[in-house]
């Protein structure tokens, strides 16, 4: 029987959960006393509980292969750097401290190794490492450090290499801060400011990284800065002074480049600000009725560490600075088979890249990639219970370096909740016998786990939702504040020429943009070993011969499909809007019942614009993925940002293009799938001062994975409920993972 409710606690985590196909370890300690006990039970239970809380301790200090470096080993990682001769520069600045994971294979041995229960438990944690990048005298440092098994929070440095290449790593929160102090002390931009007639005390700057246009000679770590008017509203974006633009040398710390170009009126703080009781009343007439989320029997999920278990899906829930959230070893489990099953082995948002679309002075550099340049985690803050998040759901900290590389507590950037939204699993109503209606419904319920991110004026809200089917949607919803240029134009008609954008207020033009996010998915489809198959749809003439696939009837045409299985990385680039096509990934060594090779299936799901810039201009060539929605590349454990490591200033030259320029075999190797979601931004007076979601997405869908509808036995909605599983009716003890 696997049907069961337990009260479980991680890492400060309370939820009730459904006992997922894999029992959890064995607890000896806790059998033991009980089996011992020479005293009635409310006399020892004091006792007991002093004894199971030593035992929880000690068996969560033993962190998962792929948890995130906890606060304690960032401190050890720190201290091993600052002590280390091989960086004796001082000041040494720390841009990124993150896991180093250990090898693919070690980590699924560890995962999904063999044994008894009480064998897995008892395994040797993998060797923790972290992956350090730090600058000292105008140099950029990469050091691997290993930290002590013992928990004694040692670490030392095992190796470290000076980066030579082009690009820089990500800003740090520190040096913006300390970037945008500068422009009130300095003397040209306060005459600029006092021209304007602009109050200083007003004033809020922000930095704004350069990119990459074909210079010359050696890089210098700088910076654009621009300034706005905050004065009445929140929205500062949205009231910018216009055509004066600071440079500062970030090393340095001081401004190096001034220019006040043009000016134009700062557009006026009314009608901008988006706060309640700001914005204006609250909107009159019919509203919609406040509701809530109720579980009577509690959370239908546990959470243990960073496992999560819900239903038939258990998966690794994990935190980086700069991918933000990361979903591992996601597996599910086959109730037909009693089998759990690989999906996922790691994946996360790879980079954002946002360029926009005025070619001036003051905007031709605005192009953006929010991961490598700011850091998605870095920008992602807490999430607002009962609003961003539903009053179900349990939440994940995430731990970060800061620029002195002490650990930063960062409460609540990841929400994990289950989803009521009244969908349909599936469906069918019988109208075909005469003296009965047959009508079969169950309800769709679905586990998502969010990050919202805000770097700078966008709001990127980022869910990973798990559906009982098998399927994995990703969406991406866009919300925020639209970045906008200050004009003369109060009305549409007085604009004779391209403005590069949408008048949405009076002196405001909201400048064309594009949002193109790039996911990196190791799929692991039922095992390592993946190819990739496009089943392209083919019209076809009605032959009337059989021998040719056609038949003696008045029917002309019809389509068939034309299967293509990727040899190269070549073949795995997809352009999703050029033709019909089923995109697969599929495992050559596993088969159904049937003789059909199991696997998932790419579904867009909206959102599908490819870049339109030219080919040579500079911002394509640091971003040249995004000509293209789809690609496939053999794993490489150090191939994961795909506009490269060091992502401010690059130049194209490192990153999943070049990468993939090698043109290596992905024919039943272990493949990663690149997807970009994309999105052509012309804006609207709707999105203005603040914009409504808007989203898009994709989805990996079980196709031939399973041997049948894996939901076909879910319980209807009159009897189902959280302390049933929906997918399990073998016993639990005698699941095991291929």
């Amino acid at each position: 029987m696997c049907v069961g409710r337990r009260r479980g606690r991680g890492r400060g985590l309370v939820a009730s959960f459904v006992i997922p196909p894999i029992p959890p370890p064995p607890r000896p300690l806790q059998s033991q006393l009980m089996a011992r006990l020479p005293l009635p039970l409310p006399a020892m239970l004091p006792l007991l509980l002093a004894v199971l809380s030593v035992a929880t301790a000690a068996a969560s200090s033993r962190p998962h292969p792929l948890d995130p470096l906890s606060p304690a080993e960032i401190t050890a990682v720190r201290a091993a750097v600052l002590a280390s001769s091989l960086v004796p520069a001082r000041p040494l600045t720390f841009h990124y401290v993150g896991l180093d994971e250990p090898d693919k294979p070690d980590v699924l041995a560890y995962a999904y190794g063999g044994g008894t229960a009480r064998r897995r438990a008892r395994r040797r944690p993998l060797q923790r490492r972290a992956l350090v990048i730090a600058r000292a005298r105008g140099q950029s440092h990469e050091l691997r450090v290993e930290i002590a098994r013992n928990g004694s929070s040692a670490a030392a440095v095992r190796s470290h290499t000076v980066h030579r290449g082009a690009g820089f790593p990500t800003l740090t929160l520190e040096e913006q801060f300390a970037a945008v102090a500068l422009p009130p002390a300095y003397p040209p931009f306060v005459d600029s400011v006092r021209r304007r007639g602009v109050d200083m005390a007003d004033v809020l700057c922000a930095v704004f990284p350069v990119g990459w246009f074909g210079d010359a000679g050696a890089p210098r770590r700088v910076a654009k800065m621009l300034c706005f008017v905050a004065g009445a509203t929140a929205n500062f974006y949205a009231r910018p002074i216009e055509g004066v633009t600071m440079v500062v040398d970030l090393d340095r710390m001081a401004i190096v480049g001034y220019r006040d170009r043009v000016a134009y009126p700062v557009p006026k703080a009314e009608g901008t600000d988006y706060r309640t009781g700001k914005a204006g009343p609250p909107l009159a007439g019919p509203q919609p009725a406040p509701g809530v989320v109720v579980q009577p029997e509690g959370r239908g999920f546990h959470i243990d560490g960073n496992i999560v278990r819900w239903a038939n899906w258990e998966f690794h829930v994990g935190f980086d600075m700069r991918a933000g959230t990361v979903i591992s070893l996601a597996s599910v489990h086959d109730a037909d088979a009693c089998t759990r099953r690989r999906v996922l082995y790691r994946g996360f948002v790879s980079e954002v890249f946002v360029p926009y679309m005025d070619p001036v002075e003051e905007w031709y550099y605005r192009t953006f990639l929010d991961a490598g340049e700011y850091g998605l985690g870095l920008w992602a803050f807490p999430l607002q219970p009962g609003a961003d998040c539903p009053a179900n759901a349990a939440y994940f900290d995430g731990f970060y370096a800061g620029q002195d590389g002490k650990p930063v507590s960062g409460e609540n950037r990841i929400c994990v909740f289950e989803r009521y939204a009244g969908d349909i699993a599936w469906r069918h109503t019988e109208a075909g016998f005469p003296d009965k209606l047959i009508t079969e419904v169950r309800p769709d319920v679905t586990l998502v786990v969010r990050m919202v991110v805000s770097p700078g004026n966008y709001d990127y809200i980022l869910d990973w939702e798990f559906k009982t089917s098998g399927s994995i949607k990703f969406v991406v919803s866009l919300t925020g504040l639209l970045e906008v240029k200050a004009t003369p134009f109060t009305h549409a008609d007085e604009i004779t020429a391209d403005a590069h954008g949408t008048l949405v207020s009076e002196n405001t033009l909201a400048i064309y943009h594009d949002h193109y996010v790039t996911y990196h998915l190791d799929l692991d489809v039922d095992g390592t070993n993946n190819s990739f198959v496009k089943n392209v749809i083919t019209t076809r003439r009605n032959t009337g011969d059989p021998a040719t696939g056609g038949a003696d009837t008045p029917r002309r045409s019809y389509w068939t499909v034309r299967r293509e299985v990727a040899e190269t990385e070549a073949d795995g680039q997809v352009d999703v809007d050029a033709g019909p096509a089923d995109l697969l990934f599929v495992n050559p060594g596993k088969k159904t019942r049937l003789g059909n090779e199991v696997g998932y299936r790419l579904i867009p799901a909206g959102a599908t614009a490819a870049s339109v810039l030219a080919d040579d201009d500079f911002p394509q060539r640091r971003a040249s993925y995004t000509k293209k929605q789809v690609w496939v590349t053999p794993y490489s454990k150090s191939e994961k940002w795909a506009a490269g490591l060091y992502a401010d200033q690059s130049t194209g030259d490192d990153g999943l293009a070049a990468w993939s320029g090698r043109n290596r075999g992905v024919r039943d190797e272990d493949i990663v799938l690149w997807y970009t979601l994309g999105l052509h931004h012309i804006p609207y007076q709707e999105d203005f001062p603040v914009m409504p979601t808007l989203s898009g997405g994709f989805e990996l869908r079980p196709s031939n994975f399973f041997e049948r509808n894996p939901i076909l036995r879910t319980r209807p909605a009159s009897t189902h409920g959280h302390g049933h599983s929906a997918n399990c009716s073998c016993d639990a003890r005698k699941t095991q993972l291929i």
